[in-house]
């Protein structure tokens, strides 16, 4: 099943189950000044969870455009190295203002995912807070007691920032394995979540006081990316027809013949770009440009960790373009502001690659330079001055100069830097 029908099935059965099907927002936030990007499907609806916005409905499902690259949900160093991280990803959500609640919620999540999905029920298993008997109780008319685990609040307590509505949550987990399952178990690769259903509660304040909602409410999340994963049967998100086409496109442009499964030094390079580049054409299509300061730094940052990767694929000249079109091709049905805007986000992608290629080689011979330098001393610490002069002449971001020196085994002066 392809992705694109997966987004649609789920769209569908919410609607039949009265919610209102609402369209992705931005992926800048422009009216919460507290978030760089929206990171999850409930912050278009966060002053309706509050309570100072209502709506025509109380039930809305929607599959929502997120960022995780800063913050407290940051996944960028984690991007093409793991199975299941990236900074763009789509979140299929259904959501209830203080209509139905816990029970329904977890019916509605149980019965998409093992009547319409067909998902075996053994491979299930399900995790609530510690503290949260209701949720506890409710599961068991679903799964056995075995399938069922209590977590602290670190996982099982969602907020979506330091400030705003929070509450426990429950996750449902994928498991990849066979056999008896520990608490412990549930920490490793066997294991992946695939939906989180948040039961709003609480606001949590500037102090950390955390006083109750209006109206209890619901809030899930489900990535589809490893949704896809699972009903495709793969072992991680890279191989679903979500990235396939787009790292086929990059593997056709550095003329690099098939690679074995599993990681190496090409590999993550072409996840990385398949992500980053993924990543930046919904962001340009959102309105944002690169910058030296705040959402179009981050951009920036984004790109030019791209850009650095694919010089070790071998590539001295601009290439982003014709992988974004992949991702319009296979996006832009589901999200019309791709196509909308192809040639700005082309030519965006295009000029930013250009200004950072003129300077990218001469950074890197600083480096390696430092790198001989710091060997014969036997030091480990690159000084602050050059990770600045880096930055501040050549463009390269303090992260990346840090992924470089990482990869050869040396540290960072933070401090030096600052």
């Amino acid at each position: 099943m392809r992705a694109s029908e997966i987004r649609e099935i789920f769209l569908k059965f919410f609607e039949k189950a009265g919610h209102m099907r609402v369209a992705s927002s931005s992926l800048i936030p422009f009216s919460d000044p507290t978030l760089y990007f929206t990171n999850a499907g409930m912050v278009q609806f966060k002053d309706v969870f509050l309570g100072a916005e209502k709506r025509a409905y109380t039930r809305a499902t929607t599959s929502q455009k997120c960022m995780r690259v800063s913050g407290k949900h940051n996944d960028l160093e984690n991007v093409g190295h793991t199975p299941r991280h990236h900074t763009f990803f789509e979140m299929l959500g259904n959501f209830s203002f203080g209509d139905y609640f816990k029970e329904e919620a977890i019916a509605f999540a149980w019965e998409f995912l093992t009547k319409t999905l067909k998902l075996p029920k053994e491979k299930l298993i399900v995790t609530v807070f510690e503290k949260d008997d209701d949720a506890g109780k409710l599961w068991l008319k679903h799964v056995s007691k075995e399938q069922i685990f209590r977590l602290g609040e670190k996982d099982n307590f969602w907020s979506m920032g330091d400030t705003g509505p929070c509450g426990p949550c429950s996750e449902i987990l994928w498991d990849f394995g066979s056999g008896k399952i520990t608490k412990k178990d549930l920490e490793g690769d066997r294991f992946m979540e695939i939906w989180n259903l948040v039961f709003m509660q609480f606001n949590r304040g500037a102090d950390g006081v955390m006083t109750p909602l209006p109206k209890p409410s619901v809030d899930t999340g489900m990535g589809l990316e490893r949704l896809a994963c699972v009903l495709q049967g793969k072992k991680n998100n890279w191989e679903t027809d979500l990235f396939v086409p787009i790292i086929e496109k990059i593997r056709s442009i550095v003329n690099l013949p098939p690679l074995p499964q599993g990681e190496n030094e090409s590999t993550v390079a072409m996840r990385v770009i398949a992500d980053h580049v993924r990543a930046a054409s919904f962001l340009i299509a959102d309105g944002l440009l690169p910058s030296n300061e705040g959402r179009g730094y981050v951009l920036r940052r984004i790109l030019r960790r791209a850009i650095r990767y694919g010089r070790k694929l071998g590539m001295h000249k601009p290439f982003f373009a014709a992988v974004a079109e992949i991702v319009m091709k296979e996006m832009g049905k589901a999200y019309p502001e791709l196509l909308q805007h192809k040639e700005t986000v082309e030519k965006v992608l295009t000029n930013e690659e250009e200004r950072f290629l003129e300077t990218l080689d001469r950074g890197l011979n600083i480096l390696e330079e430092e790198f001989k330098q710091l060997q014969k001393a036997k030091q480990s610490i690159v000084p602050g001055e050059i990770v600045f002069k880096l930055y501040d002449t050549y463009g390269f971001p303090k992260d990346l100069t840090e992924l470089i020196a990482r990869e050869k085994k040396f540290d960072l002066d933070e401090k030096g830097f600052e």
